[in-house]
Formats: C-alpha cells, structure tokens, sequence
C-alpha cells in the first residue's frame, strides 16, 4: 500500500474518504481548518463552509437521517455553537454514521479559551476517540463511523494542536462505498416532543452501558497494555501519550484510545499491576477525575491544568516525585536568538477580514 506523510488534520480528511463519507459540513477555525480544506482533493464527498458551526452541525444530522455517513468539523469552543442540536442528537441517535471532530487548542495558539472538549462527551452522554497521531487520526474516522452505526449515536473524535499539525506517516488505503440506508419512519425515535424524549433518555443511559461493557470484549482494540517498570503506571491517552513514552520508556502504559465512556474494568486490572498508578493527560483531569470517582487510587501529578504538556515538562513533573528516566535525553536546546514578532490576524480567506479592515481604517475601537 502507498504511504505518506500526512498532518492530523490531513488524515482525518483522508480517513472520511476512505470511512465512505459523503457529506462534510463544517465552520473554519484553528486548529481545525484544514481537514474542510483537504475534502476538497476527494470528489466523492461533498464539502462546504457554513454559516456556523451549528448549522454545520444540523447539515451533517440532516444528510446521516437522509442515509449518508456524514463528518462535521470544528474548534473546541465552535462545539459551544453546535452542543445544541448535538445533545438531541444523542437521544434521537444517528441513521448513517455521523462523526463530530472537535479540535482543542492547549496553550491557546489562536483561541480565546482553553477549554477541554471531553466533557462534552459525558454532558451528551456519546463516545469520543482520542488518536495519538496521523496514522491512528485517519483510523480512528473509520472506527468512528462503525461505532456510530453499530450503536446509533454521534461519535467525537478529539484532537488538539499539536496533533492536527504535526506530521507523520499514514498508510493509503482504498474508499469503502456503502449503499445509501433508508430512513425508517419512527416517530417515538426521531420527534424529540416530551413523551418521546422522556422514554428516549432510558435508551441513551442503556447505549452508553452497552458501549462500556463492549470496551471490555468486541471494543478491548481501543485499550492498549505495555507492561515494563511495575514501579510506576501511567494510563495516558492521545498526543499525551507520546510525551509518556518520550519521557518515561521504563514505565508502564495503559493508553487509551476510547477516552469516554472509560474501559474501567481493564483499568482496575493494569492498576493492579502496578505500584503507582498515575494519569497524564492534557488540559483537565478528566481521566483521573472519572478514576477516582470509581474508587480507583491514582496519585496526584501536582501539575498546572494551563498549557500544553510536552516531555521536558513531563520530564520535570516526575523529576519531582522522584522517577527520573535512565534514558531520556532532551530533543532540543532552547533557542536564544531574537525571532521576529509575528502578531495574531485573520486567516487568510477568513469572512471577517472584509469587516476587520474596515473598522481599522476607521480607526475605531471595537
């Protein structure tokens, strides 16, 4: 098969093809952008910028009840302007496969906040898939989409900067063509009035179970154990996780590429594996958050919930408590020399650059 080095961002465009998706809507925004923008180089799936992400959002609800698989793209705080048809959508459920990817800005590259998007998938009650680089991006729309039809729900792929624009290898494969599935005619299942809905939140709360169950038989691919150092556990999830292996080779791994609902039963088995258990993971506590609250003991990283992680400071973290690795040597020196300063503008095509330039012309304070 024919390889390429491909972004994130890249292979989540190129995992939508081959996945057979056929309708793309979404609303641009760093560090999301490019996938919208890579569809363009697929014929078979039609593509468009929308007003907003909610509408985005309603396209892509719209043509997955119409029978087609469907992907709707946007940043962390545009699923602020989609969450309203989205928590609908998890009682209503999907027709075909519908993928929602929602991409954080750790360190706030070009956002106004910094908000972790996980929480959505425990406020929507709905699978999210968290990849760790190109490959797994453009995998994780194929498993995406599977689960999605399997379990009739919206799926949330995460992903953050650093993973949308970093570049890896990414093996090509071929478009998978499905047939366009009727709509079933079930009012109970699709008009959202109170007396359906009320019956519909019991099926939600039984989806979710199944989800969680399955993680532990016909989902486990979604788990991955690397048993070294016992000293010392790490569960770790997405682009988190190459920072764990950087910086820590010796300890022990549980990544997770489901990072809601959570495989607890496999969890409690690798922390009883190990001395220490303790979770990286970007942004909020999240993981360790649901961990504790089930009674698992994991120890407290001390760590700043701002920013981006990376293996110098994961390295520094566990430094502090104590674990320093035999084999990390650091990557890079800092750079000392003065880089020019390159202030924050409008993208280049951006709706808003027409109004922007006007306003400063005027000179006005806005």
């Amino acid at each position: 098969m024919t390889k390429r080095v491909l972004s994130g961002n890249a292979a989540i465009a190129r995992g939508a093809y081959e996945a057979g998706i056929g309708v793309v809507s979404s609303y641009p925004g760093t560090p999301s952008s490019e996938i919208t923008d890579n569809i363009k180089y697929y014929d078979e799936i039609y593509s468009e910028w929308a007003t907003n992400e909610k509408v985005a959002m309603e396209v892509t609800i719209g043509s997955s009840l119409a029978g087609t698989r469907s992907m709707t793209c946007m940043k962390h705080v545009g699923l602020n302007v989609a969450s309203d048809p989205l928590m609908t959508l998890s009682y209503t459920g999907v027709n075909a496969g519908l993928v929602v990817v929602v991409a954080d800005d750790p360190n706030m590259f070009s956002s106004q906040n910094e908000q972790d998007s996980r929480h959505y998938a425990r406020f929507a009650k709905i699978p999210m898939l968290e990849p760790a680089d190109s490959s797994e991006a453009k995998y994780f729309v194929q498993k995406a989409v599977e689960i999605s039809e399997k379990y009739s729900t919206p799926v949330l792929l995460r992903s953050v900067t650093r993973l949308s624009h970093s570049m890896s290898v990414v093996e090509l494969g071929t478009r998978k063509e499905t047939e366009r599935k009727e709509l079933e005619v079930n009012i109970p299942k699709w008009v959202m009035v109170p007396a359906n809905a009320r019956k519909r939140h019991y099926w939600v709360e039984d989806r979710l179970k199944k989800i969680q169950n399955d993680l532990n038989s016909g989902l486990n691919d979604f788990i991955h154990e690397e048993i070294n150092s016992t000293d010392i556990g790490i569960v770790s999830s997405g682009i988190a996780y190459q920072y764990v292996k950087e910086a820590l080779p010796e300890a022990s791994v549980l990544k997770l590429d489901m990072v809601y609902p959570l495989a607890l039963d496999e969890i409690k088995k690798f922390a009883g594996k190990v001395k220490k258990l303790f979770v990286v993971e970007e942004l909020d506590p999240f993981i360790e958050n649901e961990l504790k609250a089930h009674g698992i003991n994991v120890e407290n990283l001390d760590r700043s919930l701002m920013g981006e992680l990376s293996v110098e400071r994961l390295n520094d973290i566990f430094s502090e408590k104590g674990y320093v690795s035999r084999n990390y040597k650091p990557l890079y020196k800092d750079i000392n020399d003065k880089l020019p300063q390159r202030p924050p503008n409008m993208c280049p095509g951006c709706s808003h650059r027409g109004i922007f330039h006007a306003i400063n012309k005027l000179k006005l304070f806005v």
